[in-house]
């Protein structure tokens, strides 16, 4: 009898060892799990953050630039315009002082003089509306991109067909200026390089996100040229579109115009 328990206990008891290995290999096995989730966890994080450090690097680069190219912009427009005429006003105020000049010669003189200061505070209070248009700050994207469309068709050089089947109003107000500038910056390009004669704008929205499709009857362009050597209005669109976090797509075919479209989040 005796015998026969001594097996049957010394068999329990492996069976109680094995069990017990068992559970302290599920438990390491368990804790090295948790440890190497964590870590993954962890890692993941960091690189979402570094990711996103790298976007804000990104962002005040491409927000740097465009300042700088509105600057630029800024620095030719006074010397092409004020700075150039105010030097001409500067000669003709000189030649006042010239002696025995008759009633007549005053007269032109004096009268080119106030033409020319009439066409330099013409041309500065069009550089201080292109800075910041009053109606865009007052009323919003959508007035500021009809007063644009209104500007264009006003002068009879090109005719703007817009429709507008998105709300701006909870676009922030930096981001609305941006938008407005990438709408400005296309119908330059489509009027002084493109010669357009007819522009179609239309923006949309879905899901939050709205899209612009922007096409002209110009001249068009190689779009494999135009990727190797953009000039300072499309990289001023593309700085545009980064700070949007947006995406942009160009097609264009020479004598055949150009259709642009991007898009970008309306929250």
């Amino acid at each position: 009898m005796e015998k026969n328990v001594l097996p049957q206990t010394n068999e329990t008891g492996t069976i109680i060892i094995y069990v017990i290995f068992l559970m302290l290999f599920m438990g390491i096995v368990l804790l090295l799990f948790f440890y190497f989730s964590k870590k993954k966890i962890i890692q993941k994080e960091l690189e979402k953050k570094d990711l996103e450090l790298e976007y804000q690097k990104e962002l005040l680069q491409a927000t740097l630039l465009v300042q700088e190219e509105e600057r630029q912009r800024i620095a030719r427009d006074l010397h092409d315009d004020i700075s150039s005429k105010l030097n001409i006003v500067s000669l003709n105020s000189h030649l006042l002082t010239t002696p025995n000049l008759s009633e007549i010669e005053v007269a032109e003189i004096t009268d080119n003089i106030v033409k020319l200061v009439a066409k330099a505070l013409e041309n500065s209070r069009k550089i201080a509306h292109d800075l910041l248009p009053p109606v865009l700050e007052k009323f919003g994207l959508n007035a500021g991109l009809e007063e644009l469309y209104f500007e264009y068709n006003s002068n009879k050089i090109t005719t703007i067909i817009s429709e507008n089947n998105a709300c701006f109003d909870d676009i922030e107000p930096d981001k609305q200026l941006h938008i407005f500038r990438i709408v400005q910056e296309l119908i330059n390009n489509s009027v002084r390089h493109g010669k357009a004669s007819k522009i179609t704008i239309l923006f949309e929205e879905n899901n939050n996100i709205i899209q612009c499709k922007y096409n002209d009857d110009g001249r068009g362009f190689d779009i494999k040229s135009i990727k190797n050597k953009k000039g300072l209005g499309m990289k001023n669109i593309e700085h545009r579109i980064f700070f949007l976090r947006g995406a942009i797509t160009i097609d264009s075919v020479i004598n055949k115009g150009t259709q642009i479209t991007f898009n970008f989040s309306s929250l």
